[in-house]
């Protein structure tokens, strides 16, 4: 089953937190278990933010999640949030 990992996030750096998501992707190419990533800002709260990160299995996210982008943590204002959702059904239109 499809897994999807929702990060809620706030920062006034938002250009900092994509450039170090680059390089994660880079440092981790091959090694991590991301499929897609989509990031998000909140039209309504400017400065909140929602990465979504989907994954082949739950297993895999959590194996993702053993390798945490210490550069993100640097970035953030505060703790970041974790939503985890099984994937039940994607359709595309």
């Amino acid at each position: 089953m499809t897994f999807m990992q929702i990060i809620e996030f706030r920062t006034n750096k938002p250009e900092e937190i994509r450039s170090g998501g680059e390089e994660y992707e880079r440092a981790l190419a091959g090694k991590h278990k991301v499929r897609r990533r989509v990031v998000a800002e909140d039209r309504d709260d400017p400065g909140r933010y929602f990465l979504m990160a989907f994954f082949d299995t739950y297993e895999e996210a959590m194996e993702n999640s053993a390798m945490p982008s210490k550069r993100m943590v640097e970035l953030v204002d505060g703790a970041p949030t974790f939503h985890n959702f099984d994937i039940l059904e994607e359709r595309q239109f």
